[in-house]
C-alpha cells in the first residue's frame, strides 16, 4: 500500500511537472521584430535543385589577360537556370554598369550595357546577329 501512495504522488509530480512544461513551451514562429543588419561577404540564392540563381557579392582587383585592370566593386547578378548571368549591375571606383543579356542559350552575346564610366557614359545595343550601336552623349 505504501508503495502505491509513492508512485501515485511520483505520478501527480509528473503531471505538474508536465503541464508546467507545456504551458511553457510557445509554437516556433519568427521573432516578430527585423534584425537590423545582415552582414557577410555574398549572399547566394538557389533555387530547388541547388543552382544559384542570384548572387550579391564584392569583387577583388582583377586583371585580364589582355591587359585591363578592373578594381575592388560590388556585383548583383541573376542568373538563368543554365548558370549564365542575364542581369548584371555592378560598381566600383571607376563607375558603375548595367547589363542585359538577351538569348542566354546562344554564344555570342546579345542584349544592352549601361556604362557610367570616369570617362563618359554609353549604352550598347548588341542583336543576336552582332550588330552593335553605341549611344554616347555629344
Amino acid at each position: 500500500m505504501k508503495t502505491q501512495g509513492i508512485a501515485l504522488a511520483l505520478t501527480a509530480i509528473n503531471l505538474v511537472l508536465l503541464a508546467f512544461i507545456l504551458m511553457r513551451l510557445r509554437p516556433a514562429v519568427a521573432e516578430q521584430g527585423v534584425v537590423p543588419v545582415l552582414r557577410a561577404r555574398s549572399l547566394e540564392i538557389v533555387d530547388e535543385q541547388g543552382r544559384v540563381r542570384s548572387q550579391i557579392l564584392v569583387t577583388t582587383p582583377t586583371t585580364m589577360p589582355d591587359g585591363k585592370s578592373y578594381p575592388e566593386g560590388a556585383l548583383f547578378r541573376l542568373i538563368d537556370p543554365n548558370g549564365r548571368p542575364v542581369v548584371k549591375i555592378g560598381g566600383s571606383v571607376d563607375g558603375s554598369g548595367i547589363s542585359l543579356a538577351g538569348d542566354s542559350e546562344r554564344r555570342d552575346w546579345s542584349g544592352v550595357q549601361i556604362l557610367a564610366e570616369g570617362a563618359g557614359s554609353s549604352v550598347k545595343l548588341t542583336n543576336k546577329d552582332g550588330r552593335q550601336e553605341v549611344l554616347v552623349p555629344k
